[in-house]
Order: structure tokens, then sequence, then C-alpha cells
């Protein structure tokens, strides 16, 4: 993909999602919620879609704009640290955006998500609104966590 190719899908005014969102529990780890939904664009050069993670234990959110067959274009990731390929630590709140050189291994402190990571959904709006992504649907919170006693 080229750099021009992502510029013009993270400006694309047209980007929509159509459904509501709820969050799922993964079924490889008992802490961890997901989601996935389709993004329509009126461009439909490409098949997006955008992935969602939330570990409330370790106050870890990701939202990921997926392409394939390039895999993550463009994402947030909140409660867990990057290290960029020159070496620089961006810090636990960092977004990722694609690159002809670095794919999508360089990150940035994002200076629009204000939201805390403990809110999944403010910080949905935030990046949706960021991202140009219109939801045309609702997020309801993630469910609260049922862990065992032992």
């Amino acid at each position: 993909m080229s750099q021009a190719e992502f510029d013009a899908i993270l400006q694309d005014t047209s980007k929509i999602i159509q459904t509501n969102i709820v969050w799922q529990k993964h079924p490889q780890h008992e802490r961890l919620l997901k989601f996935k939904a389709e993004i329509i664009s009126a461009s439909a050069a490409y098949q997006l879609s955008l992935r969602g993670t939330y570990n409330p234990i370790l106050h870890a959110l990701s939202y990921h704009i997926i392409c394939p067959p390039y895999g993550r274009i463009y994402g947030l990731d909140m409660g867990k640290d990057h290290k960029n390929p020159d070496g620089q630590l961006v810090g636990e709140k960092h977004k990722h955006r694609w690159s002809e050189s670095y794919r999508d291994k360089q990150a940035y402190l994002p200076q629009d998500i204000t939201a805390a990571e403990d809110d999944p959904v403010g910080v949905w709006q935030q990046f949706c609104e960021e991202a140009l992504i219109r939801h045309n649907g609702i997020m309801r919170p993630p469910p609260p966590l049922q862990l065992g006693l032992f």
C-alpha cells in the first residue's frame, strides 16, 4: 500500500459502521473482550474492518483498522508500551499509522484521545471522530468481568 493510498483511506469521510457494537468474550483469553465491525466506504477500493480488544484487568484497550492483505493500517493502543523501530519508547497510549517504510510498526503519542482506557465507549467516540468514521449504531459498554474465586 502506498502512502497516498493510505492517506486517501484515512481522509475518506464516507467511512461508516452500520451495526451496534457488542463486546464478546475472547474464546482463548477469559479476561479479554473483543469485537469486529465492517467499515463500509463509498470509495470501496479496500475491504476495511475495525477490531477492538479490551482487558479491564490490565487496563489495556485497542482499536485497529484492518485492511487485508496489509493487516493493521491504523490503530490506537492504550495500556501497553510500544517501542518504535529506532528504539524510541512511545508509551502506553499510542497510535499506529501506516507508512511505506515502517508499515504499522511506527507509533506516536496522540493528542486527540483524552478519555481513559477504562472508558472504552468514550475512547471509541474520540477514535471514530479522529479517524473520520461515522458509527450509525451504539457501542454497548463492556460487560462486567466475572472472575472465579480460585
